[in-house]
């Protein structure tokens, strides 16, 4: 007999992992396939931001920039381990914007959302304030203002695993080969990529969250039609060493209209980006060219003492924005709002989600239950708005205490690796190192930070089945190996069992 399920979801990304997590609290029953690794797209590849998107006034989307102010905060508190604040810098060029347009963005951004733990905005002299130190010269007024940094890879497994433990059931590279409506249920076909075996299951009503696969997902998989478009946007970034002082990040203006952010990234290094491209490929084959490189590295140059050069790229990598196509002809100028369509003709519902942002995802899983609410009417009320993502279990959200607390608890834990297990797995932590007494219980290091006590936490919490999965989506220790140690990793790796975890 064939299982039937609430709710089917594809899409392991930011909205379909978010989603879940929000059905599965409310009572439903959740399904969900990626064809690929958990945030193996778009939701890997952003800027790492909780933020308004202070930009995002010019185009006077102020509904969108005060549900992602409101959003930063209740992230803020949701996962403390691996979303923080952060100060912006944005030095003043006067050939772009004028100053006193800038100034009422920043007022707008400090009040629109209602902004309670985060600090406001201030004036800064670029000559005197620490701040300015880095800067060319020319430019002497800037202001500073508050955001928050996000883990995107981790919010998303975190998302995952929390719906997992509410009762969902996640399969990673699975992919939903068909989906056809039998009178008021869905015939769902799943195909595991690994191995060919195929499974069927009837949904009550489907989410198609596939990110830029959603209109392919609509035709091909589930032979129907939608008037709504999606638009594909390529965001590419760059990773050089980190070349100023200090904790603070810096926002750029160009004058293209663009702006473009040098974030301090994982302790030693920087995040440069984003660019806004038109891309017409497939989202699979996406990759950043030279012309965006040589474009961030300019702009970057045009404010900073100490310039960069092409040698200085560490890294790089590229994303495909799914935003929803409302007719505007620049990138920049198309909407990073989301879009429902619900089509009920055919009897069971389908769901396709257009657009989103990171920092909306909650927000936007609480609106799609809420639009299935004729569907699911006995299902539980909006939770997630107070709901604690795995991890973040950290009492009043203090980190620096709970590493105080960890280090109390295992002396023997060198204080940067304490340092790094706070702000990867936060309070769960304990359930990594298990019954390790010293640092050779924690089994063969393979770099900086890295043990296997991790790798085997990553394949048995986490759906880690690669050498990629672990050391570019769920940890960033790909980063800082050498090309001999990232090797020595991949040779373990191949030789441990499936079921090693």
């Amino acid at each position: 007999m064939t299982e039937t399920v609430d709710l089917f979801i594809i899409g392991g990304g930011i909205n379909g992992a978010g989603i879940a997590r929000d059905a599965a609290g409310r009572g439903l029953s959740v399904m969900l396939c990626e064809k690929d690794d958990l945030a193996q797209g778009t939701s890997s590849r952003s800027g790492k931001l909780v933020h308004g998107g202070l930009r995002y006034l010019e185009y006077y989307e102020f509904r969108l920039v005060r549900e992602a102010l409101i959003e930063r905060e209740v992230l803020l508190a949701s996962a403390p381990h691996i979303i923080w604040p952060m100060r912006f810098v944005l030095p003043h060029s006067p050939e772009d914007r004028p100053a006193w347009l800038v100034r009422l963005g920043l007022f707008l951004y400090d009040y629109l959302g209602g902004r309670k733990r985060l600090p406001g905005t201030r004036t800064l002299d670029l000559r005197r304030d620490p701040e300015g130190a880095p800067i060319e010269d020319q430019f002497t007024k800037g202001f500073e203002y508050s955001d928050c940094w996000v883990d995107d890879a981790r919010l998303v497994a975190l998302n995952a695993v929390d719906a997992a433990e509410r009762g969902a059931r996640i399969f990673t590279r699975t992919a939903c080969t068909s989906a056809r409506r039998e009178g008021d249920l869905w015939r769902v076909e799943m195909t595991d990529t690994r191995n060919g075996a195929r499974t069927t299951v009837m949904a009550r009503a489907l989410v198609n969250a596939g990110g830029p696969w959603v209109s392919d997902i609509i035709q091909r998989v589930a032979g129907a039609n939608s008037t709504r478009k999606v638009r594909l946007v390529k965001g590419s970034h760059i990773i050089t060493p980190k070349f100023w002082d200090g904790a603070n990040a810096y926002l750029v203006q160009n004058h293209d209209k663009r702006v473009i952010f040098i974030n301090p990234y994982e302790g030693d290094k920087a995040l440069i980006g984003t660019t806004d491209i038109p891309y017409d490929g497939t989202p699979e084959n996406v990759a950043i060219e030279e012309t965006e490189i040589d474009y961030l590295l300019k702009t970057v140059n045009r404010y900073f003492k100490q310039k960069l050069r092409r040698s200085d790229v560490l890294h790089s990598f590229s994303g495909v924005r799914p935003l929803y196509d409302d007719g505007q002809g620049n990138p920049s100028a198309v909407t990073r709002d989301y879009v429902f369509d619900l089509d009920t003709t055919g009897g069971a519902p389908l769901l396709n989600v257009f657009g989103g942002k990171i920092t909306t995802f909650r927000k936007l899983a609480e609106h799609a239950l809420q639009r299935l609410q004729p569907t699911f009417p006995k299902m539980g009320p909006d939770w997630t708005a107070t709901g604690i993502l795995p991890g973040g279990e950290i009492e009043k959200g203090d980190v620096p205490k709970f590493l105080d607390r960890l280090a109390t608890h295992y002396p023997w834990l060198p204080r940067d690796l304490a340092r790094y297990y706070t702000r990867t797995y936060g309070a769960r932590t304990a359930r990594l190192i298990g019954g390790a007494t010293s640092l050779a219980d924690l089994g063969q290091s393979f770099g900086p930070r890295f043990y296997e006590a991790e790798v085997r936490y990553l394949m048995a919490q986490e759906w880690a089945e690669t050498t990629e999965d672990i050391l570019t989506r769920r940890t960033k220790h790909g980063l800082h190996m050498s090309e001999d140690q990232t090797a020595a990793f991949a040779a373990w790796f191949e030789r441990q069992p499936a079921d090693a975890a």
